[in-house]
């Protein structure tokens, strides 16, 4: 992600949920060392976006959107694999993340990518109040791949 697509991100946010990143908390991640953002565009169009913070050899997935009229075309599938790519090559120890626990269209890409229900966090969304399913893909040392 650059500031380019900062506008077009935020938009996105803003589609997606209820409580979005503004446009100057995207665009303090592009100079946060343990961030980084990617995003996916067709036609200088951003079809969507994915973001993970690192600490030490972990990586949290903060937040994954695609805009309506990308979806169902693997654009998710594309950003999320090419963030373990990332996290393989910084030998992340696994990638984590919190989903809504409604959103079956997630968690079934999540599963299918190899994350594994580890957790749920009570009430953890506002606007509706939900809770979260904990996933995480854990890799094998030294850059083997991931356990499926």
């Amino acid at each position: 992600m650059s500031r380019r697509h900062i506008k077009q991100v935020a938009q996105i946010e803003q589609a997606c949920f209820s409580q979005p990143w503004s446009e100057k908390s995207l665009e303090a991640e592009l100079d946060n060392p343990n961030a980084i953002f990617l995003v996916a565009e067709e036609d200088h169009i951003v079809a969507g976006y994915m973001g993970m913070h690192t600490v030490l050899d972990e990586g949290y997935i903060a937040n994954i959107a695609i805009s309506q009229q990308f979806r169902r075309r693997g654009t998710a599938t594309l950003l999320t694999k090419r963030m373990m790519e990332y996290a393989r090559e910084k030998q992340l120890s696994f990638l984590t993340l919190e989903v809504r626990q409604s959103n079956e269209a997630a968690i079934s890409l999540y599963r299918k990518m190899g994350f594994d229900q580890v957790g749920q966090r009570r009430n953890f969304y506002a606007k509706p109040c939900e809770d979260a399913i904990l996933m995480t893909l854990y890799f094998k040392p030294q850059g083997r791949e991931d356990k499926r």
